[in-house]
């Protein structure tokens, strides 16, 4: 406790991080209090409990659980950051496909910023499209929540939604810029996390065992700090370096080599194959509500849409397995680190340079993705598993999947720049021994 009270005083004498903190935590407040305020003309109570006992756990109680309850009652930040993320998405897809948009990727700077404004406009679109979609469906299903004319209500909540989503963009960059982490992460992070408690209150009210109760919260930790090891577990490559001059310095050779390697993340992929996996399991619901007199939609769409079924999360799992190889060969290019190990004069003992030595690290990159694709999969089913041990439907979200390593990959990345601050005033970091490594550490020669 008390080298606990010793580390929050270091942090309060950094002036420039002390700012920062409370810079973050006022915008996400700002986020926060504009998750309650209702769109013009909606009942955010009715809309709230009629979406909970009718569309609570299908894909819009998944979309609900990263905007912080803003879906379900109907507010200007119903959409949340989402629509920017999908964006992110596809320009980061079509960047393994279209030539011009890998070429702005090497551009650093300057290509960064063109990429941004193109994330931006396909931001404008995709929101525009889910605003739409979401007017729709709220008049469609909730009538009795709207007071308000139709044709006005509709025109003014797409374009609020719209805002909203753009404004929480801005929010995010600001964050990112003059506060402390990832803006975009963090608003999902608050978003995700401000379901907990309420979940945990009601998960202890609906539990008749205190002793299950306290089992399940042993088992979350558990839980918890194996997705922490998975995010920062890592292959070292070992990498010598050619001496050279540099100034009056010579550099390379056999100097530095606990820096010298390369790290080789065992799951590249972050996140990201669970959220692919996860859109692609709604496509076949969605697809069989279309065909409800069909016998074999019966059939089929109980095995897309029963969570806790054998079928739906063997499938699930599968498609994280080939997701992570996917989008790992996507985030990581063997060969770019071979041409950059090339050309600052480092190679790999006992592999040649060039082409062998990306075929070398392709090797490694392959067999460290499948048990850390096995494990994504583990933890991606684990709410599944809570759910039939019995823990509630609201509560076993957070024994894994997509919210827990969100949420543990943004702390992560906070606490990772909170501790570069303290080491950079020469303060102790945040852990007696060891450093914190955030999930978005680049692949790259640690020199």
């Amino acid at each position: 406790m008390k080298n606990f009270i010793s580390t929050l005083q270091n942090i309060y004498r950094i002036e420039e991080l002390r700012n920062r903190i409370g810079l973050t935590l006022i915008l996400l407040l700002v986020f926060r209090f504009g998750s309650y305020v209702a769109l013009p003309g909606v009942n955010s109570v009715c809309l709230s409990q009629s979406f909970s006992s009718s569309q609570g756990e299908g894909i819009l109680g998944f979309l609900n659980t990263f905007v912080g309850g803003g879906f379900s009652r109907g507010t200007i930040f119903a959409l949340g950051i989402m629509p920017y993320i999908s964006a992110s998405i596809i320009i980061q897809l079509l960047g393994a496909a279209i030539p011009s948009i890998q070429k702005l990727q090497k551009e650093g700077e300057s290509g960064q910023k063109k990429i941004n404004q193109y994330t931006r406009y396909a931001t404008v679109l995709i929101t525009i499209g889910q605003s739409t979609a979401f007017v729709t469906n709220l008049i469609g299903m909730y009538p009795t929540c709207i007071n308000s004319q139709i044709p006005l209500f509709w025109i003014s909540a797409v374009l609020i939604l719209t805002g909203g989503t753009l404004f929480l963009v801005w929010l995010g960059e600001r964050i990112t810029d003059n506060g402390l982490g990832n803006g975009i992460s963090l608003i999902i992070m608050i978003g995700i996390i401000s379901e907990l408690p309420g979940s945990l209150i009601n998960e202890a009210r609906s539990t008749s065992s205190i002793l299950f109760f306290f089992i399940e919260i042993i088992a979350m930790a558990v839980v918890m700090m194996a997705v922490i090891a998975l995010t920062q577990a890592t292959r070292k490559i070992p990498v010598n370096y050619a001496r050279r001059m540099v100034g009056n310095k010579m550099m390379g050779g056999m100097t530095n080599t606990a820096r010298q390697y390369i790290p080789l993340k065992v799951n590249a992929s972050g996140v990201m194959p669970i959220i692919f996996a996860q859109a692609i399991m709604f496509i076949p619901a969605t697809v069989f509500q279309f065909f409800p007199e069909s016998s074999l939609s019966a059939t089929a769409g109980t095995w897309f849409t029963d969570f806790t079924g054998v079928f739906y999360n063997l499938t699930f799992a599968l498609l994280i397995i080939v997701f992570t190889y996917f989008y790992t060969a996507i985030a990581v290019n063997p060969n770019d680190i071979a041409d950059q190990l090339k050309r600052n004069g480092g190679f790999i003992p006992g592999v040649k340079p060039g082409k062998k030595t990306s075929e070398f690290i392709d090797t490694i990159l392959s067999r460290i993705t499948l048990p850390g694709s096995i494990f994504l999969a583990m933890v991606a089913i684990m709410p599944a598993i809570a759910t039939v041990l019995g823990v509630s439907s609201s509560f076993s979200q957070f024994f894994g999947g997509t919210s827990l390593l969100i949420m543990i990959g943004v702390v992560l990345d906070t606490l990772q720049q909170v501790e570069s601050y303290l080491l950079m005033r020469h303060y102790d970091g945040l852990m007696k021994t060891g450093r914190i490594k955030g999930r978005q550490s680049q692949v790259g020669v640690m020199a």
